[in-house]
């Protein structure tokens, strides 16, 4: 059986859709890197299924270039110019991000717009369970991504140039409205779970008012791990990131310990995690209370619905993607059948907890 380690690592030859005048960028990035800078080859990584990303390899070192696709997008998708912003503005922190370089809008040079940021040599895993580490590499693994989400969210934000990143105010709001409008506007087949879903969590969202840098898909392999350490070394994928509510952020994180294994390999439910030396829910939940100031977390239920709930506007919306021949991975077809099973799992915790 091909694991998701097979399928998303490392690099393939530039899909034809999604390939760019080389030359073009060669000259831009002259005027930004300096003279000698020379491109040897063009690359597409593999995984994401958002904004294409490249290996850009030079005489002297490597860079990644990320990208809005090309063709007809949701009007709010596709952020670079914001994944640019917010990795820049972290670079000033103790939070592990890439060095970055450039952002250009102008879409003579490449087709769309674009960044470009140091690449980071290391490890990015794919499979929750870790099924290649052995057991003191899982342990140090969990508790560096643990350590690297609570560094995030005790970020003073303002103090970084980022207190306009995103309104401070009626965050779950705006984000059931969004992820709702995103699902319909990608919808092709009938959920009953999911309408359930979108008409019950705007009448019951808990009133706080706690704001932090959110990453939006903060997930193992968003990653990139140091191969000696297993420190994460880079937190890639900000295309989500915004000003919000950190539980939020933090319990979509957290929603592999609901999921089933199998679930498009975002799940661990029904493994013997004591066995791998992975942190239960409740432990690693404390790891993070520990580190951000916390006791615990009200309305965890809430929060794990309304997250299985967007987990299927993202997956819904990649199959959109496939219908609007935008997606950029050759897996995202199979994400379809994926969208009924978190209606189902995300209105049981209604269901259970109502």
């Amino acid at each position: 059986m091909t694991s998701r380690d097979d399928i998303f690592s490392g690099t393939k030859d530039v899909d034809e859709k999604l390939k760019f005048n080389s030359a073009n960028l060669n000259q831009y990035l002259k005027d930004i890197i300096g003279n000698d800078f020379n491109i040897i080859s063009v690359k597409q990584f593999k995984g994401g299924q958002s904004n294409p990303t490249y290996l850009i390899e030079e005489k002297k070192k490597n860079y990644v270039l990320r990208r809005k696709p090309p063709g007809r997008l949701l009007k709010s998708a596709h952020a670079v110019d914001r994944e640019y912003r917010v990795i820049t503005a972290l670079g000033k922190t103790n939070v592990p991000v890439p060095e970055t370089y450039c952002f250009c809008e102008d879409d003579d040079i490449i087709g769309t717009e674009f960044f470009l940021m140091d690449h980071v040599d290391g490890n990015i895993f794919w499979e929750l369970l870790l099924p290649n580490a052995d057991k003191k590499q899982r342990g140090e693994i969990y508790a560096s991504m643990n350590d690297t989400i609570a560094k995030l969210h005790n970020v003073d934000f303002k103090s970084i140039g980022l207190g306009d990143y995103g309104k401070h105010e009626n965050y779950m709001d705006r984000q059931i409205y969004r992820w709702s409008k995103q699902y319909k506007d990608s919808e092709t087949q009938k959920i009953p779970e999911i309408d359930n879903l979108i008409e019950w969590l705007p009448l019951n969202i808990p009133k706080d008012n706690e704001t932090s840098i959110v990453h939006g898909d903060f997930r193992l392999d968003n990653m990139i791990f140091n191969k000696d350490t297993n420190q994460v070394e880079a937190i890639l994928d900000w295309e989500l990131s915004t000003l919000g509510n950190p539980i939020a952020d933090f319990t979509y994180h957290m929603m592999s310990w609901r999921l089933p294994v199998g679930a498009k390999g975002l799940g661990m439910m029904g493994s013997d995690l004591k066995e791998l030396n992975i942190p239960s829910e409740n432990e690693y939940a404390e790891m993070y209370y520990k580190k951000t100031g916390r006791s615990r977390v009200e309305n965890w239920d809430f929060y794990m619905a309304y997250n299985i709930f967007r987990l299927a506007g993202i997956a819904q919306g990649i199959v959109g993607r496939v219908r609007d021949g935008t997606a950029a991975s050759s897996e995202a077809k199979n994400y379809a059948s994926f969208v009924p099973i978190l209606g189902k799992l995300g209105w049981n915790i209604v269901e259970e907890n109502n």
